[in-house]
């Protein structure tokens, strides 16, 4: 069996190295930073506790089947996982509030209904019907197979089925994009439009051109449910890393790699930034695309995927705020704040527009007793995303905290200190330029939604994590790790998990 060398210890590539150990191959990680987890760190001061990456996990059976396939265990017999009720509350620019159980359908619909008004539920569960389909038809291409060779088949095919209208003599297809779902099919409520829209928001994709396939996005949440993962999700990554140190993975950390190594025509192995070289049979890059780039200089391995450029994707703005006083009783786990003006923000996010007063949130209040010093505070985190190579300031803080306020009743009163995690944060600790979060890969838009496979034009070289397929996220980036493995173990045949 193959020595493997591989270069990041994000969760992708986590879960790819402990698959292969588990095959019989000998992974070697090579990780720039001093710990592993990539995106999914921990921040620490004066007894309080943060994750700096998500906060929630979607779809934990990415992560129960790892921990069964490297070793029989359930996953919650590793990781606490609570679903969190209410799944979010919704805070809208008029000062409606709109608190949507998990995983119930039927509750959102009577949620939305109580609080936008009659009609509402009908039309989101209408909605979610057709968002059903999207998935039914884009799960397995997008998520569970490797990238097709005929890639340009799901750039071309919009698998949600958007309403059909007739316009005197004509048939309109009413919605390709987000945007138009809002329009046309939720009826324009600025509630409604803004609920669905958060979705897009939240990964950085702008929903004035996210084609209509993003409804997937709403119905994974809303389907599947939300977990909460006891002592935070970079509790999860510590199991990762438990689990690979098991089944014989080596870790070297504090190790950049400078190069990788080309031999009679396939990657060969890594040359450490202190000049040592480590041969391999294969390669497994979870490194965003400029690192790649910078690791094979003048060779092209990532295909012709029309990915966005890196440069231009949407970055985050986190905030971490020490509170004195207790997370009050009832407090919803996930509130989203909506902005104050959707077009000063969507020209703010994706047309170079001046930042608005009051941008959209979400604001996580755990109530996690290892998250904070004491009984008497609590911990909050509050993220933003914002445009990518955005220089925060106190100004950008303060619109952060003054949107918070509608969430945390008193905030200024309680504050003991914040600390800022900035798109020049995400850089150093990802490498992603301009602190880039990529999305979860969709299909239709002419491919620019799609990301690389993982497989790439070098023999012997495979990428994971979220810049290759199926894109960013944690669930996605555990699903990458699975098509990774079983690319190296079984060949180019391999068609993913049956």
């Amino acid at each position: 069996m193959a020595r493997i060398a591989v270069i990041g210890a994000g969760l992708g590539a986590m879960a790819a190295a402990a698959r292969l150990a588990v095959a019989g191959h000998r992974p070697v990680v090579f990780e720039g930073a001093s710990t592993y987890g990539g995106a999914v760190g921990r921040f620490e001061r004066d007894g309080f506790a943060f994750d700096t990456g998500p906060g929630l996990l979607l779809l934990p059976a990415v992560y129960r089947d790892l921990f069964v396939k490297t070793g029989k265990e359930p996953l919650e017999d590793l990781v606490g996982l609570t679903q969190v009720e209410p799944a979010v509350r919704h805070v809208f620019a008029d000062g409606t509030t709109a608190d949507l159980p998990n995983a119930r359908r039927a509750g959102v619909a009577e949620a939305l209904d109580a609080a936008v008004g009659a009609g509402a539920g009908l039309r989101w569960s209408a909605f979610m019907d057709r968002a059903r389909e999207a998935w039914d038809r884009s799960r397995r291409p997008l998520l569970e197979e490797p990238l097709w060779p005929n890639w340009q088949v799901l750039a071309d095919r919009e698998p949600y089925p958007a309403v059909v209208r007739r316009r005197l003599l004509r048939k309109d297809r009413t919605a390709t994009t987000l945007a138009g779902i809002g329009a046309h099919e939720l009826g324009g409520d600025p509630r409604l439009v803004a609920l669905l829209e958060q979705y897009a928001l939240a990964y950085g994709l702008d929903p004035r051109t996210a084609p209509a396939s993003a409804a997937v996005l709403p119905y994974m949440e809303q389907t599947f449910g939300t977990w909460a993962v006891s002592g935070g999700v970079r509790a999860l990554a510590d199991a990762v890393y438990a689990r690979c140190l098991r089944r014989g993975v080596e870790f070297t950390f504090d190790a950049a790699v400078a190069r990788i190594a080309v031999k009679d025509g396939r990657a060969a192995g890594v040359e450490l930034a202190d000049g040592t070289f480590h041969d391999a049979g294969f390669v497994v890059a979870g490194v965003a695309p400029s690192v790649l780039d910078g690791l094979l200089p003048g060779q092209a391995v990532r295909g012709e995927v029309p990915a966005q450029a890196e440069s231009a994707v949407s970055s985050r703005l986190t905030v971490h705020l020490a509170l004195r006083g207790a997370r009050p009783e009832g407090t919803p786990h996930r509130t989203v704040v909506h902005g104050a003006d959707r077009d000063a923000e969507l020209a703010w996010l994706f047309d170079d527009g001046p930042r608005p007063k009051r941008p959209t949130i979400a604001v996580l209040r755990t109530g996690e007793e290892s998250q904070v010093p004491d009984a008497g505070h609590e911990a909050v985190t509050v993220t933003v995303t914002v445009p990518p190579h955005a220089r925060v300031g106190e100004a950008d803080v303060e619109a952060v905290l003054a949107a918070t306020e509608r969430a945390v009743p008193g905030l200024r009163e309680r504050l003991l200190w914040h600390e800022i995690r900035t798109p020049q944060d995400i850089t150093e600790a990802t490498g992603a330029a301009g602190g880039a979060v990529p999305a979860p890969a969709l299909a239709a838009a002419r491919g620019s939604l799609l990301h690389p496979a993982n497989g790439t034009e070098l023999p012997g070289l495979f990428a994971v994590g979220g810049w290759s397929h199926p894109g960013g996220g944690l669930p996605h980036a555990g699903m990458s790790g699975a098509l990774v493995a079983g690319l190296i173990v079984e060949g180019p045949e391999f068609r993913g998990s049956q």
